[in-house]
């Protein structure tokens, strides 16, 4: 049975975060790396995350007041479940 390793543009973007702080599994970061070769729009929003980062440093749950904390959780848990219900 072939293993399946090509992802959309969707799933890499899901995967950028973990890439970008190392945290993804060597298999995973394989494929985003091999989508990110040849897709362009992947790959430009890969070099501004990275900028972003440069420029705001890291920012952790303990830097952001109680109300944006929350407010980010929000957005995240509406983009999960938006992801989960286009799938």
């Amino acid at each position: 049975m072939a293993l399946v390793m090509n992802i959309n543009c969707r799933e890499a973007v899901t995967l950028i975060g973990g890439f970008l702080d190392g945290t993804l599994a060597r298999r995973e970061r394989r494929r985003l790396e091999k989508h990110v070769a040849a897709c362009d729009a992947c790959r430009e929003y890969l070099e501004q995350m990275r900028a972003i980062i440069a420029v705001t440093g890291r920012v952790g749950p303990e830097d952001l007041s109680d109300d944006a904390l929350e407010v980010l959780m929000d957005l995240y848990d509406t983009y999960r479940r938006d992801l989960d219900e286009s799938s």
